[in-house]
């Protein structure tokens, strides 16, 4: 039987975990590489943050660490497991949007379309929930155009790390690591007015992204 997570007890093993992740994040050494100057770029601009899916364990942290200024939203799956890791988003104080490409996909772009209207950046992971690994799939392309915000590649390399044996081989780093948490130049994604023309836009985005990955 599956742990309600609006429970008592999935709520006690969310904020168990959150603290386990804080103690383990704090062994780990972070350096932040941004060959963008991203870092320098007015925080009135938007931005739509991308980073592939077998990164997202510590990239709350990331953020939280190096961007604190840039809050904003994060497009979490609308599973059930979708919303325990929504549960623990929250805790770093980020908004979350519920949706993939699979479950209320069209709803949640347009909530995130509207989050970036007020003024606000968002973060995605383009190949989840299920795949195929470091494959974007359309809806970040669709948000770019919609509301011209530029995508930001975002990526956590290890130099020591666990792999776990799922369809992304989830990472996992190991205790005192260092991690690099790189942040791409800013990706204009183009207009497009043919399906082969959108395709190419898909590409282009994964090519920006996976140019920053080197573990694979």
């Amino acid at each position: 039987m599956k742990l309600d997570p609006e429970s008592f007890s999935a709520r006690f093993l969310v904020a168990f975990g959150f603290r386990l992740l804080q103690t383990w994040s704090h062994t780990i050494r972070f350096e932040v590489v941004d060959p963008g100057k991203f870092l320098q770029i007015p925080l009135s601009e938007r931005f739509i943050g991308a980073a592939w899916h077998n990164r997202l364990l510590l990239l709350p942290f990331a953020i939280h660490r190096f961007i604190p200024q840039r809050q904003g939203a994060a497009l979490i799956s609308a599973s059930r497991d979708g919303a325990w890791l929504a549960k623990l988003v929250h805790r770093f104080g980020f908004s979350v949007v519920r949706g993939s490409s699979s479950r209320k996909g069209a709803a949640a772009m347009l909530h995130l379309a509207d989050v970036i209207a007020s003024g606000h950046d968002v973060v995605i992971t383009p190949d989840g929930p299920r795949g195929p690994v470091y494959r974007p799939g359309g809806g970040i392309i669709l948000l770019a155009q919609k509301t011209g915000a530029q995508i930001i590649p975002l990526n956590l390399e290890y130099s020591r790390c666990w792999r776990l044996p799922s369809w992304d081989k989830f990472i996992l780093p190991r205790p005192f690591t260092r991690v690099r948490f790189i942040l791409g130049p800013p990706h204009q994604v183009r207009a497009t007015s043919s399906e082969e023309e959108f395709e190419a836009e898909r590409e282009r985005l994964q090519a920006a992204m996976m140019a920053l990955v080197e573990m694979r």
